[in-house]
C-alpha cells in the first residue's frame, strides 16, 4: 500500500510510517485525557517561538535538521538554549519564566478541565515544550500530570545550556503508554487532544483521538473528532458521550 501523501506543515513521521486504518474499537468509559499544550491549552503556536521572539532569535537552523533526523531532540533543545543570551551571558531561569507565564490560556480551558474533574476523569499534559511552563499550566488549571522537557539550571539561576529529554516530539505515544500502564488503565479508556501532525501518535493509540484547533490537515484525517473552534469547552459534549 502506498504511503499517504503528507499534508503537514513540516516533514514528519507521516512520510515514513503508514497511518493505521480507521479504528473500529469498542471504547471503554473515559478515565484519562491527554492534552498537547501549545495551541491546545495555551493560545500560542509555539511557546519556544515566544522565547525566541523575546530575544530576537530563531530556531529555523535547527528545525529541518531535526525533522530530517540529522540531530536528535536533545541537541535541538541545546541549540535553542544557546541562542538565549542577556548581555552575552546565559539567560536566567526567572527571565524564561516571565516570558512563558505571559502566554494566555486558550478559551474554555477551565470549564473543560473542571468538567473532567467533576466526572472523575484524570488529565495529563504531553508536550515537547518546557516543563517550566507545563507544570505551571497543570497547577493553575488542575491538571493531574505533566510531561515536558527540562532545561538545566546552574547554582547562579542561569540556564546551563543542557537539557533533559522526557518527551520526544514525534513519539508522544510513549508517554501516553507509560502513564496508562502506571495507572493500570486501558488505552481504550483514554482520549488524546492535539492540533498538529506531531500529536498523531498519541491520537492513534488512544480510544478517542480529537483534533482541536488543527493546524495540519493530516491530524484531522487521523482524528475521530475534529473541533475547529479555539474553545476547549466545545469538547465537553464529546467527553460527555464517552463517560
Amino acid at each position: 500500500m502506498p504511503l499517504m501523501k503528507s499534508t503537514c506543515t513540516y516533514p514528519c513521521y507521516r512520510k515514513e510510517i503508514e497511518p493505521s486504518s480507521k479504528r473500529e474499537i469498542k471504547r471503554d468509559n473515559l478515565k484519562l485525557v491527554f492534552f498537547d499544550m501549545d495551541g491546545v491549552l495555551l493560545d500560542t503556536v509555539s511557546s519556544w517561538k515566544n522565547i525566541h521572539e523575546y530575544f530576537g532569535t530563531t530556531n529555523q537552523r535547527s528545525i529541518m535538521p531535526y525533522l530530517r533526523g540529522d540531530i536528535d531532540y536533545l541537541e535541538f533543545i541545546r541549540r535553542d538554549v544557546s541562542l538565549w543570551r542577556t548581555n552575552g551571558e546565559a539567560v536566567k531561569k526567572a527571565t524564561i519564566e516571565k516570558i512563558l507565564y505571559s502566554i494566555p490560556f486558550i478559551k474554555g480551558i477551565q470549564d473543560c478541565i473542571s468538567f473532567l474533574k467533576e466526572n472523575k476523569v484524570q488529565t495529563a499534559i504531553v508536550s515537547a515544550g518546557l516543563d517550566i511552563l507545563a507544570r505551571k499550566v497543570a497547577a493553575d488549571v488542575g491538571i493531574d500530570y505533566a510531561f515536558a522537557n527540562e532545561v538545566k539550571v546552574g547554582s547562579d539561576g542561569r540556564l546551563t545550556g543542557e537539557g533533559v529529554l522526557h518527551v520526544e516530539l514525534m513519539h508522544k505515544d510513549r508517554n501516553v503508554k507509560e502513564l496508562v500502564k502506571k495507572l493500570r488503565l486501558s488505552l481504550n479508556a483514554c482520549a488524546a487532544v492535539g492540533n498538529s501532525c506531531f500529536d498523531i501518535p498519541m491520537l492513534e493509540v488512544c480510544g478517542l483521538g480529537i483534533a482541536f484547533n488543527p493546524e495540519d490537515t493530516c491530524v484531522k484525517q487521523c482524528a475521530d473528532v475534529v473541533v475547529e473552534d479555539k474553545d476547549l469547552s466545545k469538547l465537553i459534549p464529546t467527553f460527555q458521550t464517552n463517560l
